[in-house]
């Protein structure tokens, strides 16, 4: 699957609607995003099950400000809706594929769990 652009108009819709949701955030000017868009589109491709979107923080400056983007490129991932990596800098495609694999294998039960504790829901367990 190729990388879809995310705007303020569909950024809470694919997050609702996707298990999954890898979120670049990046700029034409900035050298290492540009570095990075190659190998975050390899990843796109290579994992069809995950959806790959990518937010141009010069066009979507009140979306990358929400965010709290501070610098570029910055990933972010959401799993069932909740962030569960966020983390700026270009990845090596190695470190991409073992944040995918970290992002499949965590179990969303005590991540909620973890959540929950921290916010002082619920003791942790």
């Amino acid at each position: 699957m190729a990388t879809i652009e995310l705007t303020n108009d569909n950024f809470t819709e694919h997050i609702d609607e996707n298990g999954i949701l890898f979120v670049d955030f990046w700029a034409s000017w900035c050298g290492p995003c540009q570095q990075f868009a190659p190998t975050y589109e390899a990843a796109s491709e290579a994992h069809p099950d995950i959806t790959f979107g990518s937010i141009n923080t010069e066009e979507q400056r009140e979306l990358s400000s929400a965010a709290g983007i501070k610098s570029i490129p910055t990933l972010m991932v959401f799993r069932e809706k909740v962030l569960v990596f966020s983390q700026p800098g270009a990845l090596p495609a190695a470190a991409l594929d073992q944040v995918i694999e970290g992002v499949r294998g965590l179990d969303m039960e005590d991540v909620r769990r973890e959540l929950a504790a921290q916010q002082g829901d619920a003791p942790a367990t």
